[in-house]
């Protein structure tokens, strides 16, 4: 249920400025921290992304955000409500899609929506508007009548979009939200999402492991182990990381890496596969191993992503090296 103004009393409100303002936020479950002094401050409209490795608490400052979970210690304002105070204004201006599609199986996809509306309160006529709109959009309108159970994985992720914006949030959070998806179903729901940043916008907050779709952040932040490590503009990180990478492949790297190391510095390694990260001037890496190169079974140059920011920031010896 949306909250009125009258719920927004100068104690409780801060204003537009700040979508998300989160100030030394932390989870502890017995022995175990799951988030550790989460500090962050997101402006109204932006994009923003959350990356990190299985277990490093994205989904944790998720739940903490949205109000699902309590904090064992910090603070966080949430559309300008305070999240222990306001939980349920905090609710009311926020949409939320889970890592996997939380819909009741047996339930239509109309129902679905139906059921929606009325726990936002919406007037019947204008769910059906707006459900219309979105079921047309997602191209599952001919689902309409069919129940939830019977759904391919692309279109209960589509459902469970729509269910989360049919209230036009100001704020959607999004956890692994396009997980498991064939690409033409991934590109759907960004194109949508797209749309909402453009023509409402919307603040997004985005958990993902598919460092592509992060690439597109206004800015991102790596969590390792509960702990922020690092944030910034994507395109500022992967110009600090270098423009390029040298990727090795063979059975028996030693010793092209024992040439390579003393030019390039440490390299990320796993298994049959290393990453330099190569310096601004000119280099002939195939040149330089000479006749290393030829138990290789491929050198080459690329350039750097994203990606390979997270490779490196994530890593427990070299992300501070590239995140200070």
């Amino acid at each position: 249920m949306t909250s009125s103004a009258s719920d927004r009393s100068e104690a409780d409100y801060d204003g537009p400025a700040l979508a998300i303002r989160a100030e030394a936020l932390s989870k502890v479950y017995g022995r175990t921290t799951a988030l550790h002094e989460l500090s962050l401050e997101i402006p109204e409209g932006q994009f923003f992304g959350l990356l990190g490795p299985n277990g490093s608490g994205k989904t944790t400052a998720i739940h903490l955000l949205t109000t699902l979970i309590r904090p064992t210690s910090g603070q966080a304002r949430v559309a300008g409500y305070d999240i222990l105070r306001k939980g349920v204004a905090v609710r009311g201006e926020i949409g939320l899609v889970f890592q996997e599609p939380a819909l009741d199986p047996n339930l239509s996809v109309e129902e679905t929506l139906e059921f929606a509306g009325a726990l936002r309160s919406l007037p019947k006529q204008l769910c059906r508007q707006r459900s219309d709109e979105l079921l047309e959009l997602f191209e599952i309108g001919h689902k309409r009548a069919e129940r939830v159970a019977i759904l391919s994985g692309g279109m209960k992720r589509a459902l469970d979009l729509a269910r989360s914006v049919l209230h036009r949030p100001r704020i959607l959070f999004l956890d692994e939200p396009t997980l498991g998806l064939d690409l033409p179903n991934r590109r759907k729901i960004w194109d949508y999402i797209g749309r909402l940043r453009r023509e409402r916008g919307t603040t997004v907050l985005l958990s993902t492991h598919y460092l592509e779709e992060a690439e597109d952040c206004d800015r991102v932040s790596f969590l390792a182990n509960g702990k922020m490590i690092g944030s910034g503009r994507p395109y500022e990180l992967v110009a600090g990381l270098g423009n390029q990478i040298v990727e090795l492949e063979g059975e028996n790297l030693d010793r092209a890496l024992a040439l390579l190391s003393p030019r390039l510095g440490p390299c990320l390694r796993a298994g049959e596969r290393a990453l330099f990260r190569l310096p601004d001037e000119p280099l002939d890496v195939e040149g330089f191993l000479g006749e290393a190169v030829d138990g290789l079974r491929s050198v080459r140059k690329r350039r750097s992503t994203l990606s390979d920011v997270f490779l490196w920031a994530t890593h427990p010896d070299l992300g501070e090296d590239i995140l200070r």
